[in-house]
């Protein structure tokens, strides 16, 4: 082999990786404590209906992160910096919010990890989180620390969607009124809070941005890489729709034999009910395996959206991360983190949404900001639009019911 072929592979090789990477970090961000709890609660709450909330929020949220992706890696900034040029000063909003949105975020992953370590070894919560914190900081202490987050991101996805598919076959889902309830609910409006609750977890926030801003930094960049950007985009949300569905399906499986989910911690009784005393083993690994990914994602993700502020934070980016990954375990070691703030945080984290993706819609038909040579199809700025209106009208319209859920 000539040594510029040895290059060239080397170099695909390390673009599949990053690429692989880029697909996990954001399909595992939104796979976090919050993700689990929620997609039980729901399922126990509006049964084989949830599949419709679950089938229209898959679509909002594949026009939104396809935007995303091809915008900020075709105009080679990051999401602060295309808002910037859109308007100034709007960049730095969105990033305040969802710096402050990462960090509410990392205290339910902490505070999952902690759970997750008590169920597997017996160790006190709150020693458990701490143990964690102190495992993802070493972890951004490694000089190849970015390497290492993307092979450790596709670990924790294939561990949690091998063990929540396992779950769901054992559970016996009624298979065909989830489907016929996937396009027939009972009843569509009552799921406006958690369709809007789910794209807020999913692609609200940090979370929309992960990936793409692995692939900007990777240099993943321009026209000439629309199209596997565009795969990447489209695969990292349906990996998190696959393990969604099984999670769903699961606990579906479980409360339409009449059996009851445990409030305070309703994915655990899924698996409970599912595979017994172990099940609660196998749900420690899967909430471990979430947690620890969700805090990465959230911590790397967050400080990137810091970049425009001084340089330092760019230049120290890897200390950044892990004082950021601190305060958020000392926040929660001070104050806790209930179940009833992980539903709600994602609800109000899709407020985000529809400003980014506003400012990233603007930019895609903007050649001084994409250049002159791509142009955005039109279908995908109309889905774009769909997304911003029915992330805004969703979050207005459940604004009462998200309060009732909160008091309730």
């Amino acid at each position: 082999m000539q040594p510029t072929q040895s290059l060239a592979g080397n170099a695909a090789g390390d673009q599949r990786n990053v690429l692989r990477g880029a697909i996990f970090i954001m399909a595992t961000s939104s796979i976090g404590p919050a993700f689990l709890t929620q997609t039980s609660l729901f399922t126990e709450k509006y049964l084989a209906s949830f599949a419709f909330a679950i089938v229209i929020s898959l679509l909002i949220d594949i026009g939104a992160q396809l935007n995303i992706w091809r915008v900020i890696t075709v105009a080679n900034l990051r999401g602060q910096d295309v808002a910037n040029r859109v308007l100034p000063g709007v960049g730095h909003l969105i990033s305040a919010f969802i710096v402050l949105g990462g960090i509410a975020f990392n205290i339910g992953n902490i505070a999952g990890a902690g759970l997750a370590i008590n169920v597997i070894f017996g160790i006190p919560p709150l020693v458990g989180s701490l143990v964690a914190a102190v495992l993802i900081i070493a972890i951004f202490m490694l000089r190849n620390a970015k390497q290492v987050m993307d092979g450790l991101m596709q670990l924790f996805g294939l561990v949690m969607l091998g063990m929540i598919g396992y779950a769901m076959l054992q559970s016996n889902p009624p298979l065909q009124d989830a489907l016929l309830h996937s396009i027939q609910p009972d009843d569509p409006l009552i799921l406006l809070l958690p369709i809007i609750t789910l794209v807020g977890g999913t692609v609200g926030g940090y979370i929309s941005f992960s990936g793409g801003h692995r692939l900007v930094e990777a240099g993943i960049t321009g026209v000439e890489n629309v199209g596997v950007v565009t795969r990447a985009a489209v695969t990292g949300i349906l990996t998190t729709g696959v393990v969604r569905i099984c999670l769903f399906l699961a606990a579906l499986g479980v409360v339409s034999q009449g059996l009851k989910l445990d409030p305070g911690n309703p994915a655990a009784s899924v698996f409970g009910h599912v595979m017994g005393t172990v099940g609660y083993k196998v749900f420690g690994v899967v909430l471990l395996a979430a947690a620890l990914s969700s805090v990465i994602g959230a911590a790397y993700t967050s400080v990137s959206f810091m970049y425009s502020l001084p340089p330092g934070i760019r230049q120290h980016n890897q200390r950044v991360v892990i004082a950021f990954i601190a305060c958020s375990t000392l926040i929660y070691c001070l104050v806790g983190q209930p179940v009833k703030v992980l539903v709600v945080a994602g609800a109000l984290n899709a407020l985000v949404l529809p400003l980014a993706l506003g400012c990233i819609l603007w930019a895609a038909k903007k050649p001084a900001i994409v250049g002159q040579e791509y142009r955005h199809p039109n279908w995908m700025l109309a889905f774009g639009v769909l997304a911003i209106v029915a992330t805004a009208v969703g979050v207005g319209l459940s604004f009462n019911s998200l309060l009732n859920f909160w008091q309730a």
